[in-house]
């Protein structure tokens, strides 16, 4: 069980990851530089995220094998754009519910072979 928690807070830590790298984006796009302080504060907290999230994930493939939940990754590709809908209100075209859907199905059905 705790495997499965560390693993969806390795997820977690991706999307976080991912929304404070388009922060990082905003902020040079505002400041002109990679060195003003908003930027690299947000790109330093980015790089300590993903840090930890590197060493939750070496944790979790002592535990279990990588076939088995490299699946759940696949969440990312859900959870980083409703984030960022949510987050910096950016739309998605009716295709994406439907890739949403086949996503969903296919890390189901992965989880269900083991």
């Amino acid at each position: 069980m705790i495997v499965q928690v560390v693993t969806f807070l390795c997820v977690l830590g991706m999307v976080i990851g991912q929304v404070l790298f388009k922060l990082s984006a905003n902020s040079f796009n505002q400041t002109g530089s990679y060195f003003a302080l908003k930027t690299i504060l947000i790109l330093f907290m980015t790089l300590f995220i993903y840090g930890i999230t590197t060493l939750c994930w070496i944790w979790v493939l002592q535990k279990v094998e990588l076939g088995r939940v490299y699946p759940l990754m696949a969440l990312a590709f859900i959870l980083v754009p409703l984030a960022s809908h949510f987050i910096f209100g950016e739309r998605f075209p009716p295709q994406y519910f439907f890739g949403v859907a086949m996503i969903i199905s296919g890390v189901v059905l992965v989880i269900r072979a083991y």
